[in-house]
Formats: C-alpha cells, sequence, structure tokens
C-alpha cells in the first residue's frame, strides 16, 4: 500500500526530546521526534543521502498523523525543533523527493502550519 507523507516532513530533521507532548493521533510529538531519529544523521550533516531507515521512519511517522490537526501539531513540535538541532533547511526541503514522498507544500521553516492539511 503506497503511503502519501504529508507536508509535516519538512521537519523530518527535528532531533531530540520535545518539551511539550502534543497527542497526535496515536503519537506524541516526542515519539515521533524519536521515531524520526535516522534521519539526523542525513539532515545535519554531509550524509548524501537519507538512509532507508530514515524513509521508514517517515513513513511511520506519516501513517501515524493522519488528521489534519495531528499534521498541524507535528509541524509546529518539528518547525521548533529543527532550528534547535541544527537541521539543514536545504536537506529538509530535498527529503520528500529522496524519499519517494509526495507532500502538499514544499518543506520550509517559513510555512505556516495552521494552513497544513
Amino acid at each position: 500500500m503506497e503511503k502519501k507523507l504529508n507536508g509535516v516532513f519538512w521537519c523530518v530533521g527535528v532531533l531530540g526530546l520535545v518539551t511539550v507532548v502534543l497527542t497526535v493521533h496515536a503519537i506524541t510529538c516526542e515519539e515521533a521526534v524519536q521515531t524520526l531519529m535516522p534521519c539526523g544523521a542525513y539532515l545535519t550533516t554531509l550524509a548524501p543521502s537519507p538512509t532507508l531507515a530514515c524513509c521508514q521512519a517517515v513513513a511511520s511517522v506519516n501513517a501515524s498523523a493522519s488528521t489534519t490537526q495531528s499534521r498541524r501539531d507535528l509541524c509546529e513540535c518539528f518547525k521548533k525543533k529543527a532550528l534547535v538541532y541544527g537541521v539543514d533547511p536545504q536537506k529538509a526541503k530535498q527529503l520528500p523527493g529522496l524519499c519517494a514522498a509526495q507532500v502538499p507544500f514544499q518543506c520550509d521553516l517559513s510555512v505556516d502550519c495552521q494552513h497544513v492539511l
């Protein structure tokens, strides 16, 4: 079954713990961030491409964020943490394509999460 990835994944580079826990359709923000840890090397270093484990993590979090509100909540969470953990914005923009993910908007820190569908 093909899984479409939602726009929240511009922030896949978010690493670490989240101090505020947001409930996101069976996954909290903290759980999502922890799940996405395999993407850290690609998003914060010179690694040339994401690993299979990273792309699988993106698909897993996507499957857990199945409502508009859950995607908005994750978007806000990841957007804040991307700055904290030094995510390369260009790599964050490239990640969906490299993982064969279709997102409804460009992964960018300027995204208004309240418009995520």
